[in-house]
């Protein structure tokens, strides 16, 4: 196995459901069920933990979950929902490495061997992530980390919820030596019964095994189980999607309204979002700030611009613009940050000097 990689899985913690009881107090601490009525044939599209221990599970009919859970309280998927939430959670992973590779709206792979902190822990980056993630949107998430794709996916259900899961190179094979073959990814309920059928409880069992007897069994997902007994997976994370923006936020240690020093954390956050921009070779049009107030009440005001954004001074000149369309000043700010986006590589369009023109912003508030 290649155990220079540092491959991280992030999985929220059910995330429909904490969604739900994230946006209505009144549901936290709750079983909550979202999917379909429990008096039609609609399914389980998640549940909470609360609901979990009653042996509720995703895919499961809501007729079987309500049998299961009397007490539970059902509600409709709000997709739109989770998709905004999820694409907050992805640029936060992007604040860390380029290579993320999303799976759904609540998981991804990130490659951490080399990110933007420099930072050679990829466990401290996986840490850093989790905390980022609860400080800006008050969800939890599990986290795997290890040396390929396989075991980290495998690691991050192992402490769940809001856990952490390390598996080093050296303790690979011993790891999954005693793990439950239906724990490993891939192996589903019919896989399960056949593997049990021939002796294969444990990974160790699987790896009695030759790559022509797994074949005879199994197909050509023989030699997948092959080589994920081994820990072998050379597969890389893909990044699922171009880079859309490059930001940068602060939780601030306590509330403040002093607009001068809200002015300064501003323009020192437009400084390192340009040091990264000026790293890819990157201008963009559009500049966004995000405050979020005392309250927990997030808002985003923004203004694109009619020329390129290349530089801090560019950046600057639109931050006092884009403040006075906020309650800066008037109510307490617990967290600032600053994004461009409607990014593009500086060598491939033509660059005008900004005109004195005004621009208009646009008002966005985040619930």
């Amino acid at each position: 196995m290649n155990s220079n990689r540092k491959i991280v899985h992030i999985d929220m913690d059910a995330f429909f459901a904490s969604v739900e009881q994230l946006d209505n107090p009144e549901l936290r601490g709750k079983a909550v069920i979202v999917g379909g009525n429990p008096h039609s044939r609609g399914v389980v599209a998640a549940c909470s933990y609360e609901a979990r221990k009653f042996g509720v599970r995703s895919a499961m009919s809501c007729a079987k979950a309500v049998r299961l859970c009397p007490q539970a309280i059902f509600t409709r998927p709000r997709m739109d929902r989770y998709r905004e939430i999820s694409a907050w959670i992805m640029e936060i992973f992007f604040k860390y490495t380029d290579l993320v590779e999303q799976l759904s709206v609540d998981e991804a792979f990130l490659d951490l061997t080399e990110n933007h902190l420099d930072e050679p822990s990829a466990s401290l980056v996986a840490e850093l992530i989790r905390k980022d993630i609860f400080e800006k949107t008050g969800l939890t998430a599990s986290a795997g980390v290890s040396c390929n794709k396989f075991i980290a996916k495998v690691a991050s259900d192992i402490n769940k919820p809001n856990g952490i899961k390390v598996i080093p190179p050296a303790e690979v094979l011993d790891f999954l030596a005693t793990l439950p073959i239906g724990k490993f990814y891939g192996v589903g309920a019919a896989t399960e019964k056949k593997m049990e059928r021939i002796g294969v409880k444990t990974g160790g069992d699987l790896r009695r095994f030759t790559l022509e007897e797994l074949t005879f069994h199994f197909g050509k997902q023989g030699g997948y189980f092959h080589s994920i007994c081994r820990g072998l997976d050379p597969r890389p994370v893909k990044s699922s999607r171009e880079r859309k923006s490059i930001g940068s936020e602060t939780t601030l240690s306590e509330d403040i309204l002093d607009m001068e020093l809200i002015q300064h954390i501003l323009k020192e956050q437009a400084h390192s979002v340009i040091a990264t921009m000026q790293k890819k070779c990157m201008g963009a049009h559009t500049i966004s700030i995000k405050i979020r107030y005392h309250d927990f009440t997030t808002i985003t005001r923004s203004i694109t611009s009619r020329t390129p954004l290349i530089n801090t001074r560019d950046i600057g000149f639109y931050i006092p613009k884009l403040l006075e369309n906020t309650e800066a000043g008037r109510q307490k700010i617990r967290l600032l940050g600053v994004t461009v986006s409607g990014l593009f590589q500086l060598n491939s369009s033509p660059i005008q000097l900004r005109l004195p023109f005004p621009d208009k912003v646009d008002r966005q508030t985040l619930p």
